[in-house]
């Protein structure tokens, strides 16, 4: 199985790519494709992991049915059968990995759930025991499960590299208190029953982003959702606070590109095929342990 890294849909007019996604205009619309990019330390690697766009779109699918009482969503198909006609000549590059979605006014802040002090957030309270400036308790370590699950918002960079944790009073006074009242909840409550939903099946999920954006009938999830590329899953059985935790990720690339020298600069490295083949895995093994089925690539 080769990898598909970039999309050409022939006059189909192309909005930007993404370190993974292309995005498209079409009919008042717009065309999300998950290519099978990968990205590490803020570089898209030249190599590919063959399916992880199809995964990666089967998984949100999934998220968005599941939490759609809490909240709508952008989708309005994705069965290349269902799309404009102009695109059904790009089947091959579409199916299974693409969303026709609404446009929406999209909010200029990432909405992050955690439920466990990891990453950021622990580099954060190691320093000021606060994240996002949330006063937490002491003793916590790295990997330690939080009293409670907290909003801790990012603003979205602009040129694609490190977003910014930000307070929610910083929140509020980008989008307005009640906007930044309702995100948060929106956020907490979807953050919880995805969170029960792994916990059933021996995930825990340690945090997450959301991306939320505003149409003329109310606030809509957008983007994608709950995926191994957005969020942090670690196997419930093997937890263990105070270092970093087996997760289903990317984290046999980063692990890789940590033992060779690369000075982390344009151009990326290329993957070996046991490191694509083991990344593939965690992928799909992700896939099948949230949604209970398998995915033939």
């Amino acid at each position: 199985m080769t990898a598909l890294l970039t999309t050409n849909l022939g006059s189909t007019k192309l909005i930007g790519r993404g370190k993974v996604r292309d995005l498209y205009a079409i009919d008042g619309a717009l065309l999300l494709v998950a290519t099978d990019r990968i990205s590490a330390f803020d570089h898209v690697l030249a190599t590919g992991i063959p399916g992880k766009g199809k995964i990666l779109t089967q998984i949100s699918l999934f998220w968005f049915d599941l939490l759609s009482s809490i909240v709508p969503n952008h989708l309005i198909a994705a069965d290349v059968a269902k799309f404009p006609a102009s695109l059904r000549p790009y089947a091959d590059q579409l199916e299974g990995r693409s969303m026709l979605v609404r446009r929406a006014h999209m909010y200029p802040v990432e909405c992050v759930a955690r439920g466990y002090l990891a990453g950021s957030a622990w580099k954060e309270y190691s320093a000021s025991r606060t994240v996002c400036g949330i006063p937490l308790p002491a003793g916590l370590k790295d990997g330690s499960r939080l009293p409670e699950p907290v909003l801790t918002p990012a603003t979205k960079s602009q040129d694609g590299a490190h977003d910014e944790n930000i307070s929610f009073e910083t929140t509020s006074r980008l989008l307005g208190k009640d906007v930044a009242v309702e995100l948060r909840k929106l956020t907490l409550a979807l953050y919880a029953k995805a969170a029960q939903h792994a916990e059933d099946r021996g995930l825990i999920l340690a945090d997450t982003k959301f991306e939320f954006g505003f149409m003329p009938n109310g606030i809509i999830l957008a983007d994608e959702v709950l995926t191994p590329d957005s969020s942090r899953f670690w196997e419930a059985s093997a937890w263990k606070p105070g270092g970093a935790q087996p997760s289903f990720d990317k984290q046999f690339v980063r692990d890789y590109l940590e033992s060779i020298q690369w000075n982390k600069q344009a151009p990326a490295p290329s993957l070996p095929a046991n490191v694509v083949e083991r990344t593939l895995g965690k992928y799909l093994e992700a896939f099948r342990r949230l949604t209970g089925r398998d995915l033939p690539l």
